[in-house]
């Protein structure tokens, strides 16, 4: 696993503005770690790197936002309100995962795919960006990433 720190959510951005330039249709990115880590900031930098206009949130209620107006397709998930694969099954969410338009981030995807992902939940002919947030300190962020597939 790589491993980058950030120490402010502009430096989080930053990491998901510079990811934008190696992502590509097929791509998921996972994200893991609990409230308040930067998963919403990495999304934000990456959706300014892919060229999309408008507010980027995190789609807690909806379950998931699409943004269209950059390079790329975005669709930002997030199953916080999803105890269960059931229920994320229930959801109708798996066309954004196994049939992808552009690239998808799953925020709290340890819900889905549980925190280690495995050969069950890897993608045919896609790449999953497996990614897990954590605070080692003060306004310090740990972002522990790993590439899998294709």
């Amino acid at each position: 696993m790589k491993v980058v720190l950030t120490n402010s959510p502009e430096e989080t951005a930053a990491l998901g503005e510079a990811w934008a330039r190696e992502v590509s249709p097929g791509w998921t990115l996972a994200l893991c770690g609990d409230l308040g880590m930067g998963k919403t900031q990495l999304v934000k930098g990456l959706a300014r790197g892919l060229g999309i206009t408008g507010r980027i949130a995190s789609p807690t209620f909806a379950l998931v936002n699409e943004h269209t107006s950059g390079r790329v397709p975005l669709f930002h998930l997030d199953l916080y309100r999803l105890d269960t694969r059931e229920q994320i099954a229930g959801a109708g969410l798996d066309e954004y995962i196994f049939t992808p338009r552009g690239v998808t981030v799953v925020e709290w995807a340890e819900r889905w795919w549980g925190e280690i992902p495995n050969s069950e939940f890897r993608i045919p002919n896609s790449k999953l960006r497996w990614v897990k947030f954590s605070a080692p300190g003060e306004g310090t962020r740990s972002i522990e990433y790993e590439d899998f597939g294709a």
